[in-house]
């Protein structure tokens, strides 16, 4: 067995091997915690407006909440990472997200009180906003170190695959355990599901971590992935309008298959990893996102004017599509600014750019819509994702004047 690693040189025999290990390994642990993610982005909405009671602006607020906690939690994520190791941020993670669920249930038993209810749904989704924070940074620290220098890339592709794959699977699966049995058994799978990763955990090996290392401070790491950050942040506005809202959005239109829509979202992201994942290393990050960028605003406007479900289902498909290669385009260009034992931290201070978009996203979509205006939330979506577009163009360009620079120079 062999494989060709992100530098285009051929692996093969054990080596091969164990990189594929580590890679299928990291993919299950991410796509269950995001799996536990989608089944309550799948149910929260219509659970929190429907059976609570609260207007779309509260359900914007449950839902932003959780990238709130996981956005001020990414600075003790990418530190515990760096100092403790991979391994030990990733089970705090997996703790955390379990009993998110718990708290989940508890909500549930008590909808008779809507108030109170509210309180338990929202302490669980911060559990959960923390616990992602730990898990995610963990898995990315832990698997740089796992994958080698030259695999980076590959952590990113096969992390991004678990995100939104288990995003996507989730959103269905969270419906279908409501609909066929309960919300009980919905919000049961949440404390099941981490500790199912806590198995796929076992099975990576614990690495040393360096001691007399000079660790590099949270702020300084958004100094240096700040461009990058804020152009994943524009680029995950649509994928934040689709996660919280278009459930509701089929809702109001009389649409059937909305969760549908997270699966077209998920199918079009993970097809593009598997096949395209070389393309930021082969042609570069900058020019990458630009094309992606472009395909997210077509399919935004897309789900904007939708004149049916099939419409909306496909503009979902191209958002897919479109940020597939956004995370790894912005994210490589981030993490070659820094040391690889600073990575975890480095990572915490670009995932929490994402975090930002996402925890801004939900609220602000909220108010967009008003009392039932969902398709603003999609060409808001759009927007953002021009913003993004022209980030990357000017990151393109100052890579082009570097490289004429060089040229001139070597001339």
């Amino acid at each position: 067995m062999s494989e060709i690693n992100n530098s285009g040189n051929q692996i093969s025999g054990p080596e091969a091997s164990n990189l594929t290990k580590t890679l299928i390994t990291i993919f299950a642990i991410i796509f269950l915690e995001f799996l536990i993610m989608g089944i309550s982005l799948g149910i929260i909405p219509s659970y929190v407006h429907q059976t609570l009671g609260f207007n779309n602006l509260v359900v914007g607020f449950v839902i932003g909440i959780q990238y709130v906690a996981t956005l001020l939690s990414r600075h003790f994520a990418g530190k515990m990472s760096d100092v403790k190791g991979g391994k030990k941020s990733v089970m705090l993670g997996l703790l955390l997200s379990s009993i998110s669920g718990i708290l989940c249930l508890i909500s549930y038993w008590s909808v008779s009180i809507p108030n109170l209810s509210l309180a338990a749904l929202l302490l669980g989704r911060i559990f959960l906003g923390v616990g992602e924070s730990y898990l995610v940074i963990g898995i990315f620290a832990w698997g740089f170190i796992l994958a080698g220098q030259k695999n980076v890339g590959k952590v990113m592709v096969w992390n991004g695959m678990g995100m939104y794959g288990g995003m996507a699977c989730g959103a269905p699966l969270g419906i279908l355990l409501s609909s066929t049995f309960s919300l009980t058994a919905a919000f049961s799978a949440i404390i099941i599901f981490p500790i199912i990763s806590y198995l796929a955990v076992m099975l990576l090996k614990n690495v040393p971590i360096p001691s007399n290392v000079v660790r590099l401070p949270f702020y300084k790491a958004v100094h240096l992935v700040w461009q990058s950050g804020t152009g994943l942040a524009l680029a995950s506005i649509g994928f934040g309008g689709i996660a919280s809202f278009i459930t509701l959005y089929f809702s109001q239109n009389s649409w059937e298959g909305s969760s549908l829509a997270l699966t077209a979202f998920g199918a079009g992201y993970i097809v593009m990893r598997i096949f395209f994942a070389h393309f930021p290393d082969k042609f570069g990050g900058a020019r990458v996102a630009m094309a992606c960028l472009l395909i997210e605003i077509i399919g935004q406007i897309l789900i904007w004017q939708a004149p049916n479900a099939y419409a909306g289902i496909a503009g979902a498909c191209l958002t897919g599509i479109g940020m597939s290669l956004i995370f790894p385009s912005f994210g490589i260009i981030a993490v070659k600014k820094v040391t690889l034992e600073n990575r975890g931290m480095a990572m915490a201070a670009y995932n929490a750019f994402f975090d930002l978009g996402m925890g801004i996203t939900a609220p602000v979509a909220g108010l967009l819509a008003g009392a039932g205006n969902y398709g603003n939330i999609y060409i808001m979506g759009a927007v953002a994702a021009l913003a993004s577009l022209l980030l990357a163009y000017f990151e393109y360009n100052k890579d082009k004047i570097k490289k004429q620079q060089s040229e001139i120079n070597l001339a």
